[in-house]
């Protein structure tokens, strides 16, 4: 049992390079579908088999056994094992609950304010304009929703590089990419490996409204000039949009202009096995959580003198 818990938390660390190649193979939209979907259910996966095993430490303790209706504490085959095990994964639950916590306090009051400042100002459609010296432009959601762009990021840009840049950040709220940025920062709280997958995620979007932008204008070309023009024009000032917001100008820029020049290869059926290989990962972390916290329910039922049918 104890060992059946512990993959979930030893398969997230091959996620990450796993990650890196299955957005190199794949179309990025279908590549935003698998990381969302397999960082999800490692991060599940991990919270359910810190959870069981902090169950298990806690009914090993008579006290706490006693609350839970069992007829003797919990006995386990590697108590050398559990006691450790179960300590660790109380503090990194607490720890990830914190961290959370906290990320998301200050992700909504970012919110609020994005909000609240878009709304005080007259929109052209769905398009909102700020006066600010810092150079900036996201995608807002929430209803309805918005482009915001900054006084000083139009300034930098010319007129076609402006609609370049609008049908981006068009392309992140059609798509509903700020459901994927929540997701990996989410998923970033309950695993350190999965901090790195964040940021791949947060690549994936923008190279599929890069593309979804590209196909809308019918210029590759003009969607990377705007994209490493509106890049240089931001990467002296701080953004203070919530980092579900999704940026034209996010990730490695010099990776997305390269993309967008470079002509799409054709994918063979061999390339797409990093992706199965995550997916495999994430299917296997699950199963066996779900195996380990069976057995753990198992022996319970035992501890409490009934019997297992």
């Amino acid at each position: 049992m104890t060992a059946l818990l512990l993959v979930p938390l030893l398969l997230p660390f091959l996620a990450p390079a796993l990650a890196r190649r299955t957005l190199d193979r794949l179309a990025p939209v279908t590549a935003l579908w698998v990381l969302t979907a397999s960082v999800l259910a490692l991060a599940g996966a991990c919270v359910a088999a810190l959870g069981a095993l902090v169950l298990i430490g806690l009914l090993k303790l008579p006290a706490f056994a006693a609350l839970g209706e069992l007829v003797h504490p919990l006995r386990t085959p590697s108590d050398f094992l559990v006691v450790p095990a179960a300590t660790a994964a109380t503090g990194v639950l607490t720890l990830s609950a914190w961290t959370l916590a906290r990320s998301a306090l200050r992700q909504a009051r970012l919110f609020r304010t994005a909000r609240t400042q878009a709304d005080r100002r007259p929109a052209a459609g769905d398009l909102c304009v700020i006066d600010s010296p810092h150079p900036d432009a996201y995608a807002l959601p929430g209803r309805p929703h918005r482009i915001v762009v900054t006084s000083a990021m139009l300034r930098s840009l010319g007129p076609a590089e402006r609609e370049a840049l609008f049908a981006h950040e068009r392309a992140h709220n059609q798509a509903g990419h700020h459901y994927f940025l929540a997701a990996a920062e989410l998923a970033a709280h309950c695993h350190p490996a999965l901090r790195t997958i964040r940021a791949t995620i947060r690549l994936t979007a923008e190279r599929a409204a890069d593309e979804a932008a590209a196909t809308t204008l019918g210029d590759r070309r003009l969607i990377a000039t705007a994209i490493a023009r509106a890049a240089l024009a931001g990467q002296a000032s701080r953004s203070t949009r919530p980092d579900f917001a999704p940026a034209a100008t996010t990730g490695p820029v010099p990776q997305r202009v390269a993309a967008l020049l470079t002509p799409s290869e054709r994918r063979s059926r061999a390339t797409r096995c990093t992706a199965l290989l995550l997916a495999a990962c994430a299917v296997l972390s699950v199963c066996a959580g779900a195996t380990g916290v069976l057995a753990f329910h198992h022996q319970v039922e035992v501890a409490q003198g009934e019997e297992s049918h």
